[in-house]
């Protein structure tokens, strides 16, 4: 039997808030900012690097290492008015469209709400995830 990582259900955004604005920090914080990563048809060298050699991406190929994961988020909660944190990413097979990952951060001021949803989407990217373009 193998065993294949099935892609996951997206979670709902608005769950996510409501269960955020219960969270006892929640009176700290003044701002959410949510970002939600989508498999899409251009390549990553095309987008990034301005590489085109004509090929369009089909599906995407996608697993990570949760306890890389949870270190990063750990390391977001010790940025400066960051109150809440949470993450869902996908797994496996992904097809064009297809969720890949969301991330919520609350804090106190848009700046930084904004630093800590750049730094933590940036450690996903680089240090917890594989991505295999197809």
């Amino acid at each position: 039997m193998i065993n294949e990582k099935m892609k996951k259900l997206s979670p709902s955004m608005d769950e996510w808030l409501k269960e955020a604005k219960t969270d006892p920090a929640a009176l700290q914080e003044g701002m959410f900012l949510v970002h939600n990563g989508v498999v899409r048809q251009t390549p990553k060298a095309k987008v990034r690097q301005g590489i085109d050699d004509g090929s369009m991406v089909t599906g995407m190929e996608f697993t990570y290492d949760a306890a890389k994961v949870d270190t990063a988020i750990a390391e977001t909660y010790k940025m400066d008015g960051i109150f809440y944190v949470r993450v869902w990413l996908n797994e496996g097979q992904l097809e064009l469209g297809d969720d890949i990952m969301y991330v919520l951060i609350g804090g106190d001021i848009r700046p930084h709400v904004v630093d800590a949803l750049q730094f933590l989407v940036e450690k996903i990217k680089s240090e917890c995830v594989t991505e295999i373009e197809q």
